[in-house]
């Protein structure tokens, strides 16, 4: 299992943040991907049950599904289909820091491939830490 761990702090207050990184479309930049919404959520567009499909570079598109949305206090959510990757779980945790807000964003996953989960963490790790630092200028 491989797994990511970043806390990154934005200027901009707790909601905006979470209402941008809620909205599925808004995620390419930190995945390096390409992203549609499948489905809208239970109750709202971005929550629970809410899925998402990703497409990266040459390979097959996969899915994700929010388990679990608290507004501005957290997301969850997992690929849940078309994926090489297993076990995977990615938690956004939002707080305010009084004048602004903090992320502490973990993902983890294995591969059903032996070496793939090293080789996405890499890429995966380097996109999502420098699309974090674009937020505050987009949100």
């Amino acid at each position: 299992m491989q797994k990511i761990e970043i806390t990154q702090d934005f200027a901009l207050p707790v909601e905006r943040v979470y209402a941008y990184l809620a909205e599925h479309e808004h995620l390419g930049p930190l995945f390096g991907a390409t992203i549609t919404r499948v489905r809208d959520g239970d109750t709202t567009r971005n929550g629970i049950g809410s899925i998402r499909r990703l497409k990266v570079g040459p390979l097959p598109a996969f899915e994700e599904t929010v388990l679990e949305a608290l507004p501005n206090e957290r997301i969850v959510y997992r690929i849940s289909k078309g994926s090489p990757l297993r076990n995977h779980r990615g938690v956004m945790d939002f707080s305010s820091t009084g004048t602004g807000s903090r992320l502490r964003y973990v993902i983890e996953f294995g591969a059903v491939v032996p070496g793939l989960d090293r080789l996405v963490k890499v890429g995966l790790d380097r996109n999502v830490r420098n699309g974090l630092k674009t937020i505050d200028s987009r949100a």
